[in-house]
């Protein structure tokens, strides 16, 4: 029976299981995989820069899976980072292998790396690889912000999946796998969120729907830190009078102490620019023995 529904099924027709269906539309899933190729390019760049070891980290896939199908598909023993994801509810995680973190540790260290073995970290060990879990939480929120938009912070440090139930374990959760090269340690990471605390932000994203109060307040604390950040910024600011055009004879003719018209009535405010964008005017005048520019509100009527 099997092999007959095989052959009369139409060409077009693909596997559906009732059990994990796929509930968000394929475009709500492609902002959510630039955010993770973006979080694997910058966390590469980290661990290369920070351990001084030739790093790379790059996105495998994305899976629907239950909870309990990704816990059973972990090793008996392995990193899990328990993570708060603020402004979004529930917890999710975060997870190598234990000989990953340890050779990263070794590295941290100043040692030459080589093989580690598997086991649960002393309180030391754990107290020197928080430094680098926080920075590699911060290179995950960076990645997220346009998409979901969540601040993940480190709860506690786990060794066995089934000490952990973020969710129930018939519940949906959306995996990223990503092979995480650290020197000469290799394996396979995962980044497990909740479904139900993805999908209304990546509908947000994709639809425009409107957002919860904490949402907002988090958006609007992230612009209050760019504007702060990007005021101190200095640019470069340019006071000028109309353009003029010139002959090539007439270019060739200027020796020093010849006089150029310019055609910019005495009346016509100069413009102020930035980048090539005009934002304000302003009068040409004096401040002490300097030549100044008194910025006005709005523009004089130029005449012609």
């Amino acid at each position: 029976m099997a092999r007959l529904l095989r052959r009369t099924a139409p060409a077009g027709a693909v596997p559906y299981d009732f059990r994990r269906p796929a509930k968000l539309p394929r475009e709500y899933m492609r902002g959510l995989q630039l955010s993770y190729e973006t979080f694997g390019r910058r966390l590469g760049t980290l661990l290369t820069s920070g351990l001084r070891q030739l790093s790379t980290v790059n996105l495998v896939a994305i899976e629907h899976q239950t909870y309990e199908e990704y816990a059973a598909g972990l090793e008996p023993t392995t990193l899990m980072a328990v993570l708060d994801i603020a402004p979004l509810q529930g917890t999710a995680i975060f997870e190598m292998s234990v000989p990953t973190a340890l050779g990263c540790l070794d590295y941290m260290l100043g040692g030459a790396g080589g093989e580690q073995p598997t086991r649960q970290l002393t309180d030391i060990e754990v107290t020197v690889l928080r430094t680098l879990l926080d920075q590699i939480l911060a290179v995950l929120a960076y990645a997220t912000e346009p998409t979901v938009g969540m601040t993940p912070t480190l709860r506690t440090l786990e060794y066995h999946p089934q000490f952990i139930q973020p969710v129930p374990a018939a519940d949906t959760v959306v995996v990223a796998s990503f092979e995480m090269r650290v020197g000469n340690q290799v394996c396979v990471a995962t980044l497990c969120v909740p479904f139900a605390s993805l999908q209304p932000r990546l509908q947000v994203g994709a639809e425009g729907a409107p957002q919860s109060a904490a949402e907002r307040s988090s958006r609007e604390r992230a612009a209050r830190q760019v504007r702060s950040a990007m005021g101190n910024v200095p640019v470069d600011v340019s006071v000028a009078f109309r353009p003029l055009q010139l002959t090539p004879q007439e270019v060739i003719a200027l020796v020093p102490g010849s006089v150029i018209s310019l055609n910019h009535p005495v009346s016509t405010p100069l413009t102020v620019d930035a980048g090539g964008v005009t934002f304000a005017h302003a009068l040409a005048g004096r401040q002490g023995t300097r030549l100044a520019g008194l910025v006005i509100g709005t523009p004089l009527e130029q005449t012609p």
